[in-house]
């Protein structure tokens, strides 16, 4: 009886497994809290630091000009729908494109810099960080507009764009940028809380990046908020048309763009982000 007793207790090859499965879900489940989170993107933007500069270049150079996508999707959608009042949703649409090819082909992008080179500065307050982190940024958005820049000239001054879409890309562009210097603050803003939103969600979106990135660019778009390297785009379309002068596009545009987003990526969504884990690094 005994015996049979002492059989009956033991534990069983199925038990066993049914429990490593159990505990392997259970972290699964739990490798994706906030704290891992931002040890991912810390770790992901000391790697970005230690780049050498020329390739942070020619990174950004190309995601200035990719980002041109968006501009030509929007483009697309406007002048080949109906005007009806749906087309404005639908046509948003495109502002993903560029977005989408930049942020999966992991190109230099300036306001993904506002949360993934900030976090380790947060980590490490030092002068030296600061110093990497400034020339970072410096290169990357020069090497955006750069971008920008080519992007418009090739579009405005080349036969590469049918013809019948430069009135929508124009269009598009004017209305992007119709926005006093106070206004074009403040919309900024909200983008760069929601870039840094992407950036802090794609860690744990894993198949569903391509969903996340739609889904808030779009909001982006929709919402009418205002994008340092997209806007950029539109801006040099104006200006290389004539439509817009240097030092407008500069002081209307472009400095209370680029102050908001940082305002929004940096100063409120990653001193957030870094407020819920820096009891926990």
């Amino acid at each position: 009886m005994n015996s049979k007793n002492r059989q009956s207790r033991k534990i069983k090859p199925r038990d066993i497994n049914n429990e490593v499965a159990e505990e392997d879900s259970v972290k699964d489940a739990a490798e994706l809290s906030s704290k891992l989170i931002y040890e991912v993107i810390r770790r992901d933007g000391a790697e970005e630091l230690s780049r050498p500069l020329v390739s942070l270049l020619w990174s950004g150079v190309a995601a200035g000009m990719i980002m041109g996508l968006s501009v030509i999707g929007e483009a697309i959608f406007r002048t080949h729908m109906p005007d009806t009042p749906a087309r404005f949703l639908v046509e948003n649409l495109g502002y993903s494109l560029g977005f989408l090819v930049v942020i999966l082909g992991r190109m230099q992008l300036f306001t993904e810099n506002t949360i993934t080179t900030v976090l380790p500065l947060m980590a490490e307050p030092t002068l030296a960080m600061f110093t990497r982190v400034v020339r970072l940024w410096a290169v990357v958005l020069a090497a955006n507009v750069v971008g920008a820049f080519v992007a418009g000239i090739f579009f405005m001054h080349t036969s590469a764009i049918p013809p019948e879409l430069l009135p929508a890309m124009l269009e598009l562009s004017k209305h992007a940028l119709d926005l006093s210097a106070e206004d074009a603050f403040m919309r900024a803003i909200p983008a760069g809380i929601l870039i840094a939103a992407i950036v802090w969600m794609l860690p744990q979106a894993k198949f569903s990046a391509f969903f996340v990135i739609l889904i808030f660019t779009w909001l982006i778009a929709a919402g009418e908020f205002s994008h340092i390297i997209a806007g950029s785009v539109e801006m040099a379309i104006l200006v290389v048309t004539g439509n817009l002068d240097f030092q407008g596009a500069v002081i209307g545009f472009f400095l209370p763009v680029l102050a908001g987003n940082i305002v929004g990526g940096t100063a409120i969504f990653t001193m957030m982000a870094w407020g819920q884990v820096r009891h926990e690094v």
